[in-house]
């Protein structure tokens, strides 16, 4: 029985091991190329982030907690208030 397709290639002949290792340097050229822009993409999002994100995120929690403040306050002054709470 004669084997047919990738089976009939030696697992470790020369010719598949060259393509490869000619595959695995264009892949590093081409990455080697695009980190620089990877970087500087990385940067505006970093950048992004620490201008616009993380203030406004502060903000809207700060608000959030002073809404919870607000409420818990009330919650007390009605535990204070209600019958049977002690105060005269």
């Amino acid at each position: 029985m004669q084997k047919r397709g990738i089976m009939a290639q030696e697992p470790f002949n020369d010719k598949g091991s060259g393509r490869f290792e000619g595959f695995g340097k264009k892949v590093d050229e081409r990455l080697n190329q695009a980190m620089p822009r990877v970087e500087e993409e990385l940067k505006k999002v970093i950048a992004y982030l620490n201008d616009q994100v993380v203030p406004q995120l502060r903000q809207d929690s700060a608000q959030a907690l002073h809404a919870a403040a607000d409420q818990l306050r009330k919650l007390a002054q009605q535990l204070d208030d209600g019958p049977g709470s002690g105060a005269r």
